[in-house]
């Protein structure tokens, strides 16, 4: 099987909500979408998608992945998509860095060897761990009292674990901590997510004065040693997100016992490829995870799917079904959400078929 033509669309992804706002004054109200295309002589197609959140949270930006997408597909048409060890090394070798622009082509090579071999991704990455997998709700950034409200409600539909977007002034966050904490049921999971929001001394101040809670505290400062510093003040379980971004950072924590849980974000570390291999580290660790990614629609809530699903359960610490957050849907078949939870398709490859009437016309066409 050969690549004979990639091929990328832009697609506008609007909130229900209508803004996500999180750490630092942070927000995006349109999500700028990108949908990928693999071809083969085959008559195969694989698909993929990657959406970061916004150019001020990673090192990426929705401009970015289709500027990499245009400097990677001359070097990609006519090898195997199916090998995906030479793919990966071809786009190393021909762009340095940018994981997030390689994640969509390595993504769509893994459609096309489910669709090649017959088999649902889930399969290919290990097989099913799990018949589905426990979803977290994240609360954008408001008043205590508005994202209290808004935990009620989505705990009625079935979430049992809550991302709350904090990382803003410390005295706020302090009381958002305790006004969500306590409309939860005591099963019920809370997560501090600073997304590198606080300075030390913030952190320092609202790990102290939540310590006697049940929550977690994520990524509170910019770097790993700053987090890790906060990691040893507090009892309190402690999850790493932004700094880890690939197998260095990942070994390097795991052996400076940096955090309790991570976040696994398939685009950030450069596609499923990489993010098998850290998901078989962090098993292998101990280290359970959040398998999500920057964000996204449909295609992209396969891909965690399908990851989600085969990672066993005691180390999948929740996933994401971005897709219910928006307004658009671009995707036939993708995973939805049940009473907080989502699996992943038994059809071939990653399960889906684009909506090509609300994708419209390609943005990228190399051949």
């Amino acid at each position: 099987m050969k690549i004979t033509a990639i091929k990328a669309w832009q697609v506008d992804l609007p909130l229900k909500e209508g803004r996500y706002s999180w750490s630092n004054g942070n927000f995006v109200d349109v999500f700028d979408s990108t949908v990928v295309a693999i071809e083969t002589d085959e008559g195969l197609t694989g698909y993929a998608e990657c959406c970061p959140l916004g150019s001020a949270y990673l090192p990426s930006y929705a401009l970015g992945v289709r500027a990499g997408l245009t400097e990677l597909a001359p070097h990609l048409i006519g090898l195997d998509p199916l090998n995906l060890g030479a793919i990966n090394r071809c786009m190393d070798a021909a762009l340095r860095g940018h994981p997030y622009a390689k994640a969509p082509i390595d993504i769509a090579c893994w459609d096309l060897l489910g669709k090649a071999t017959g088999h649902p991704v889930y399969t290919l990455l290990g097989g099913a761990a799990q018949d589905d997998v426990a979803l977290y709700r994240a609360i954008s950034q408001e008043s205590p009292e508005q994202m209290a409200t808004k935990i009620e409600g989505y705990a009625a539909e079935g979430y049992t674990k809550f991302q709350l977007k904090v990382g803003g002034d410390a005295n706020d966050d302090i009381e958002r901590i305790h006004a969500t904490r306590s409309v939860l049921k005591p099963s019920d999971l809370l997560v501090a997510d600073a997304n590198t929001g606080w300075t030390r001394h913030e952190a320092a101040r609202v790990v102290n004065a939540v310590a006697d809670l049940d929550v977690y505290i994520e990524q509170p400062c910019m770097t790993y040693d700053e987090s890790v510093s906060i990691r040893r003040r507090t009892a309190l379980p402690f999850i790493l997100d932004e700094v880890i971004d690939g197998t260095d950072t990942l070994v390097r924590g795991i052996a400076e016992d940096a955090m309790d849980v991570i976040n696994l974000k398939i685009s950030k570390v450069g596609g499923l490829t990489r993010a098998k291999l850290m998901r078989d580290l962090c098993v292998s660790a101990g280290i359970p995870m959040t398998i999500e990614d920057t964000w996204g629609g449909d295609i992209t809530t396969a891909a965690i799917a399908h990851l989600a699903r085969s990672t066993p359960e005691d180390f999948c610490f929740s996933a994401t079904d971005f897709n219910s957050y928006g307004t658009v849907t671009i995707a036939h078949g993708a995973p939805q959400r049940v009473n907080g939870r989502m699996t992943a398709a038994d059809r071939p490859g990653l399960g889906i078929e684009p909506d090509f009437d609300v994708l419209g016309d390609a943005v990228l066409e190399v051949s």
